[in-house]
């Protein structure tokens, strides 16, 4: 298992003793490893193992809040029902999207990405029920930057949210937040105190939500409002574990 910083393992101690727990995880870069495919990532066995534990253990439920598509995040993280999952950053749920999607307008925004990425090698278009995504992580730096700035100065005549992440820019066409879907459940289990991982810059809004007696994590570099930072996957892997392990003691 790896070593965890001293100050978060003391904080997952605390956080176990509450009556009501809610484990949240972003899904690649934490729960999975960045890939080069991302048709191809998938969690890390132990992490998935903790984390279906917690949810099993009484008065603790778990969640995964994702970026990707419902349907692609639940064929891709195999995980069980008692696994909550939020699509879409946060604006999907099993019960669909809380505003309607404005088709035509995800059409126009989706055509003109595919013709951006079209002469550019390593440029990837991704669609979703309610956002397009363009993906510059297998592109040279010069098509990358180029596709990107491009996209930018395409998004200021389309009424869409944009997101930008690690080699990426997501065009939505509905409001995201993954924030307001940690709300959400924290709502729905009447939480006492959530803990929520995540790598992204997609995730600070749901870190910026947290609350006292919450911990956020940040996994890997960059500026973060988490409490704590790990550095990889496996970390998250440990701290899982770790968190189940003092739960189970409550």
């Amino acid at each position: 298992m790896a070593n965890l910083p001293p100050d978060l393992q003391s904080a997952l101690t605390s956080v176990a003793g509450v009556r009501r727990l809610l484990v949240t995880s972003d899904f690649d870069g934490t729960l999975a490893p960045i890939v080069n495919n991302p048709a191809d990532a998938r969690p890390l066995p132990e992490a998935a193992s903790a984390l279906i534990a917690l949810a099993d253990v009484p008065d603790t439920a778990a969640a995964l809040i994702s970026g990707r598509a419902l349907e692609v995040l639940r064929s891709l993280s195999s995980m069980p029902d008692t696994v909550h999952l939020v699509g879409s950053h946060g604006a999907e749920f099993d019960s669909g999207f809380s505003h309607d999607i404005d088709k035509a307008l995800l059409a126009t925004i989706t055509a003109e990405l595919n013709a951006i990425a079209a002469h550019r090698s390593g440029v990837a278009v991704e669609t979703k029920p309610a956002s397009v995504a363009l993906h510059v992580r297998n592109a040279s730096a010069d098509d990358g930057a180029a596709a990107l700035d491009e996209a930018r100065a395409a998004a200021g005549a389309w009424d869409a949210h944009l997101t930008e992440g690690k080699a990426v820019l997501e065009f939505a066409v509905i409001s995201t937040d993954k924030g307001e879907a940690v709300d959400i459940l924290r709502d729905q289990h009447d939480a006492s105190a959530v803990v929520f991982f995540g790598d992204d810059v997609t995730d600070e809004k749901a870190f910026r939500r947290l609350r006292d007696g919450d911990v956020g994590v940040k996994v890997g570099p960059g500026d973060t409002a988490a409490g704590y930072r790990i550095e990889t996957p496996d970390d998250v892997a440990a701290a899982l574990a770790y968190l189940l392990e003092a739960r189970l003691r409550c």
